[in-house]
């Protein structure tokens, strides 16, 4: 069997030691790829007797086979001192467990730092949930790389702790059902709730902005008044004449008076 493409990253980067963090992150994708990593966590199993069963013989021949690739390129990734050191241990597991012994206090002010990123990540309201959830298993993978052990369920808790106000009724139908999600189906989850939230939001909005218009008004009748114009004075009345100056009588004018005629 070839190496990995990956390899590479291994092989560009070396580890000397001040570069432990790094050199441990690349070591874990390229075995990984490789299906090999579960022989740097799961101990050894012992040789299966001649009867023992098929199962027990296909795991153990499985088993010495990926920590036989994985002690290769533990090796083939270090500085020509440190293979020195190690190419007489007999598993994978315990190369890895001196480089920690080794180089492993660099790892404690680097987990600090990582946990305090990972507790004080909080997502803003009307941020995409995917990003989010990516950003905290990107923290979450870098406490791993540096040695810390954070078991499923509480990575899930972590997660939703960070999220806004909005996403609170997924979260309370979590913890009521006792739900149990792998961090892959956490994402699909709370991407499948945003998406149900967005629409309400905008179903909500259309039926405000509708509500809203202001409806026609009726325009009033402005009811004019009638100007009543006053009758003018049908009979005029008669000014009363005078006194006459020649006869001395009321009546009549001096040039109607019937002594001057």
């Amino acid at each position: 069997m070839g190496f990995n493409p990956l390899f590479t990253i291994l092989k560009d980067n070396k580890l000397t030691g001040p570069n432990y963090i790094e050199w441990k992150r690349n070591l874990d994708i390229v075995l990984t790829a490789e299906e090999f990593k579960f022989c740097t966590v799961e101990p050894k199993p012992d040789q299966p007797a001649a009867d023992a069963p098929d199962e027990d013989k296909e795991y153990f021949k499985k088993w010495t086979k990926a920590d036989e690739m994985s002690r290769c390129y533990i090796l083939a990734a270090m500085s020509g001192v440190l293979q020195h050191q190690h190419q007489a241990m007999t598993t994978a597991a315990d190369m890895l467990y001196n480089l920690k012994e080794l180089f492993g206090d660099q790892n404690r002010a680097a987990r600090k730092v990582a946990m305090k990123s990972l507790m004080n990540t909080q997502m803003a309201e009307k941020t995409p949930v995917r990003d989010h959830v990516l950003l905290m298993m990107s923290h979450i993978n870098e406490l791993e790389v540096l040695g810390a052990d954070i078991d499923a369920e509480t990575q899930v808790d972590i997660i939703l702790m960070s999220l806004p106000k909005s996403f609170e009724p997924f979260c309370l139908n979590y913890n009521m059902n006792k739900k149990l999600y792998s961090l892959a189906e956490l994402l699909t989850e709370l991407q499948a709730a945003e998406s149900l939230f967005q629409q309400h939001v905008q179903v909500n909005v259309a039926e405000k902005v509708s509500s809203s218009k202001p409806k026609g008004k009726k325009k009033k009748k402005v009811q004019t008044q009638k100007v009543v114009k006053p009758l003018g004075v049908q009979n005029s009345v008669k000014k009363p004449k005078g006194k006459c100056f020649k006869c001395k009588q009321s009546g009549h004018w001096k040039k109607d008076c019937p002594l001057s005629k």
